[in-house]
């Protein structure tokens, strides 16, 4: 099951370039892997939490193919890992970001 989720960003010199998160999701019996790919911007964190909802628990949350995030991603994918019930699957400079965050709040 994949979703693409689009949103639309003004240039300087208002010319629109689109920008689009796609969800790749899959349960192999066992767990399930939420893939996201592209850029994930925090409009898009309703989606993927309704995703997760219907997923049950021993959630992945595959993004390795993510090359955008913002901070309030950053932070909802820090409290995600903290409560246990999700393994998360990012580039360093994500994971480097998420402990950043978690230093500031403390």
């Amino acid at each position: 099951m994949a979703f693409a989720l689009q949103s639309r960003r003004y240039g300087r010199k208002s010319q629109q370039s689109k920008m689009t998160l796609r969800i790749e999701k899959d349960f192999d019996g066992q767990q399930t892997t939420i893939r996201l790919i592209g850029h994930m911007q925090s409009e898009h964190l309703e989606e993927l939490k309704a995703q997760m909802k219907g997923s049950g628990s021993g959630i992945v949350l595959d993004l390795e193919e993510v090359t955008l995030v913002d901070v309030e991603v950053v932070r909802f994918l820090g409290v995600c890992e903290a409560e246990g019930s999700t393994v998360l699957r990012c580039a360093p400079y994500i994971r480097e970001w998420m402990r950043r965050e978690q230093d500031r709040e403390e």
